[in-house]
């Protein structure tokens, strides 16, 4: 009977024993870290030889470019003494026949020191006309044939045809003496002597015979004569 009761009383102690944790709680789980990957650094990967730095560029300045190169256009500086001092001493002609003769209306002289020429313009009003300009032994007075005294030791003259001197009512548009002592480096005077029948007359006292040249300007119309100052 002692051996029964022992035996009882140890069968609760053993259930209490068995059930002494919480009731119902599974054991803890442990819990696996994988490795993480190692991802491979390039600078630590090991050179198979010497790295060669790259070479920097060369810098250029602006400065040592040399800009594209522009066309060259040489433009002539303008002359400062224009035409030089003519050379011939030949008769210029020239034959016209306008329907109403022009007006001699003025007389103007001109020193070109540093040209080498003087100049004579003879001023017209009216359409274009024909001209004789040449070297005459003496100068005469148009319609009487008179020789007319004047200063110098060449003379040249111009003769307009037609042309004449004077308005419808005869008054003269030229005195007898507008630059009759002009007195410039190869020119003494000019003296019109002539405004006879459509021709007008003008002659040219010179201190030596030299080359001479003829043209036409307009705007106002004029006739002009350049002549040298050097012998010819």
């Amino acid at each position: 009977m002692r051996r029964l009761a022992v035996a009882a009383a140890l069968v609760p102690l053993a259930f209490a024993a068995a059930c002494g944790g919480t009731p119902g709680s599974p054991p803890a789980a442990t819990a696996t870290v994988a490795p993480t990957p190692q991802t491979p650094n390039p600078s630590a990967e090991p050179t198979t030889g010497p790295t060669a730095e790259p070479t920097a560029a060369p810098t250029v300045s602006a400065s040592t470019i040399p800009a594209p190169a522009s066309p060259t256009t040489t433009v002539p500086a303008p002359s400062s003494t224009g035409p030089g001092a003519p050379t011939s001493t030949e008769q210029v002609k020239v034959t016209r026949t306008p329907e109403r003769p022009p007006l001699v209306t003025g007389i103007r002289t001109a020193a070109h020191a540093d040209k080498g020429f003087d100049r004579v313009v003879v001023d017209l009003r009216g359409a274009r006309t024909g001209y004789t300009v040449g070297y005459v032994r003496q100068v005469v007075q148009d319609g009487s044939g008179d020789v007319v005294p004047m200063k110098g030791d060449a003379f040249l003259q111009i003769t307009l045809t037609p042309a004449q001197a004077h308005s419808e009512s005869g008054k003269p548009t030229l005195g007898r003496t507008p630059v009759l002592n002009a007195e410039l480096v190869n020119v003494r005077g000019v003296l019109p002597v002539g405004d006879f029948e459509g021709v007008v007359t003008v002659a040219i006292g010179l201190r030596h015979r030299a080359g001479f040249r003829v043209f036409e300007q307009r705007d106002p119309a004029r006739l002009v004569v350049d002549i040298a100052h050097r012998r010819a």
